[in-house]
């Protein structure tokens, strides 16, 4: 019989582990699971070699639960220590057997699933259990069984095990208060969590829980568009099938595998983010992948999975990590890639796809110059004739008509096409053509827009009367005077509120409205990114609107010929009408505008 210490540098490395290591306790069975993945592995490994003798095409781990000992046994049937191996490997903590093992077999290819850090990962064990045992029979020829038990502090011993055939139990003595990891239920929760697409069958309560070669380890080539959608109903039941998706397959400079699908988007429902879980050789990780996936990739679904990703670390130390940021970069082509291919290989088909697609693309945009650059010509542009253009394509197509007299080309777009109706009407009339940016992302679009694109600026086709939505200077005779001009200003003045409407004549067609209610881009956009919490001195920002009085309208003369309480009429209602066209009538003017229509009737 052996006792000793176990090799640590401070007394307190248990309490350390139960509160610092890992921020869920039920983390110790991804930990024990992946040591038995790895003591199969490295048993296989041996075989390929001619190191090691005996039948390996059983290999298993088998989870057993026994509630009237309040134990829980997680068993193998790998490669097995001996004593000696068991005060290295597990007495000496943080130092890794894994790492020895593929340090030793480096050339050999079958090393890629050893996952494990058998050392500091086994003692999260004791983060629920009062005591832990080990009893092990090593592989090696001749050898003797051997048990290690803790009860929770640096002092363990090693003596002759029961184990009469090769492999592994790991026993954890549960605690009081971890006894939730003593029902059947709680146990078959965490295995479908962490460990249903490990390479080793895992039997628990009689059956075996785990795929073993999940789709994205398969080769592209072998695979149904029906192996991806069923994979993806596995994944999210009860979800719409996907649009589409993107196997990742690659061993160099840095291992990656997965599948991420493109979910169908609606824009009233709210979209589902950490839908991207993290494997690390088939070992489940975590669904908060922010620092791996691009944010605007965040709404793709789907695995990665990666033994280049450093696994419990900070934050920080993830975001500065070489290996995570040449995958994050990877990623982020890949998807570029894919949807260049579908918008080369049918164009009618990614248009229909374009609604849910759009948000990718424009974050990406947004986010990335060289995300920019790669979807610039797939990213469309939608009017309201419902065609679609690249943003080089409508540019072009604009440009004859809508060239201002400094050589701008301006876009007119509606966020809003049926509140706006009447000034995308307007516009129209004018011969221009109108976008539809009506999604939350396009507020920031726009400008990205107009900063990567030369002489190119966009304007809401309610920013201001049609005709100076594209200063053209060009001059038009209004039929009035400049006395009746004048006086048709003061008459509108007389009844606005001046600290938020300005009244303005303008000289418009006849057919043109008579009063046309607008508020200036700039100023607008500038509001709307204050609301948004980007800029607070601008969301507040009291709202000023132009009125622009159409002096060549028929109206026009009719206001001035009346007098009294029927020009005041007159005045109110034309500004009650264009108030109510742009949703500015509200409250007790609203109230009070409908009780006046109905004392009318």
């Amino acid at each position: 019989m052996q006792k000793g210490k176990v090799s640590v540098n401070t007394e307190n490395i248990f309490p350390i582990i139960k509160k610092f290591l890992y921020t869920d306790n039920e983390i110790f069975l991804r930990e024990l699971i992946s040591n038995a993945t790895d003591a199969s592995n490295k048993l296989r490994v041996l075989s390929q070699r001619g190191e090691a003798a005996g039948d390996i095409s059983e290999l298993k781990i088998t989870v057993t639960l026994n509630e009237d000992k309040k134990t829980l046994t997680i068993s193998d049937n790998g490669i097995g220590m001996t004593a000696e191996e068991i005060d290295k490997y597990i007495n000496q903590i943080a130092f890794s057997g894994a790492e020895e093992f593929v340090e030793k077999f480096k050339d050999t290819k079958a090393d890629a699933n050893i996952i494990g850090h058998f050392g500091l990962g086994f003692y999260s064990s004791f983060m629920v259990a009062d005591t832990v045992e080990i009893d092990s029979l090593s592989h090696a020829e001749g050898a003797e069984p051997a048990k290690w038990t803790c009860e929770g502090s640096t002092d363990f011993k090693i003596t002759k095990g029961k184990r009469k055939t090769r492999g592994t139990d790991i026993i954890l003595h549960i605690n009081e208060e971890s006894k939730d990891f003593l029902g059947k239920w709680k146990i078959q929760e965490l295995l479908n969590k962490y460990c249903k697409f490990l390479p080793i069958p895992i039997e628990f309560d009689g059956k075996v829980i785990n795929e073993i070669a999940p789709l994205w380890k398969k080769n592209p080539a072998d695979l149904k568009d029906e192996d991806y959608t069923d994979f993806y109903t596995q994944l999210y039941p009860m979800s719409e099938p996907p649009l589409f998706w993107i196997h990742l397959n690659v061993d160099y400079p840095f291992n990656l595998t997965g599948v991420l699908y493109f979910p169908k988007i609606k824009k009233e429902i709210e979209p589902n983010r950490n839908k991207i879980q993290l494997y690390s050789n088939q070992v489940y990780v975590t669904d908060n992948v922010e620092d791996i996936v691009p944010e605007y990739l965040m709404l793709l679904h789907g695995v990665i999975d990666s033994p280049d990703i450093p696994l419990n670390v900070s934050r920080s130390s993830l975001q500065s990590d070489g290996a995570v940021k040449k995958i994050t970069s990877h990623i982020s082509k890949k998807v570029a890639d894919k949807l260049a291919d579908l918008h080369k290989a049918d164009f009618e088909d990614y248009k229909s796809k374009w609604e849910s697609i759009s948000i990718f693309v424009k974050y990406g945009m947004l986010s990335d110059d060289k995300f920019y650059d790669r979807a610039k010509g797939i990213c469309l542009l939608q009017n309201t004739e419902k065609e679609y253009y690249s943003i080089d394509e409508y540019i072009a197509k604009i440009e004859p008509n809508q060239t201002d007299k400094d050589g701008n080309k301006i876009g007119l777009y509606t966020n809003d096409a049926d509140k706006q109706h009447s000034y995308v009407d307007a516009a129209i009339n004018k011969g221009y053509d109108v976008l539809l940016l009506d999604e939350l992302i396009d507020n920031h679009f726009i400008s990205n827009l107009e900063q990567k694109n030369d002489k190119f600026q966009l304007k809401r086709v309610d920013a201001d009367t049609a005709g100076k939505l594209i200063d053209k200077d060009e001059k038009s005779e209004s039929v009035l005077s400049e006395d009746e001009v004048t006086k048709l200003k003061a008459a509108f003045e007389g009844v606005v509120n001046k600290d938020k409407y300005t009244i303005v004549s303008e000289v418009m067609s006849p057919e043109e409205a008579f009063i046309t209610i607008t508020r200036s881009e700039w100023e607008r956009r500038m509001s709307e990114m204050g609301g948004m919490g980007g800029m607070q001195m601008f969301g507040q920002m009291p709202e000023k609107y132009s009125v622009a009085v159409n002096t060549n309208h028929a109206l026009a003369n009719k206001v001035l010929k009346a007098e009294g309480e029927a020009q005041t009429e007159l005045l109110t209602k034309s500004i009650d009408l264009a108030k109510l066209s742009q949703n500015l009538l509200t409250g007790k003017e609203l109230t009070e505008f409908v009780k006046r229509q109905m004392a009318t009737l």
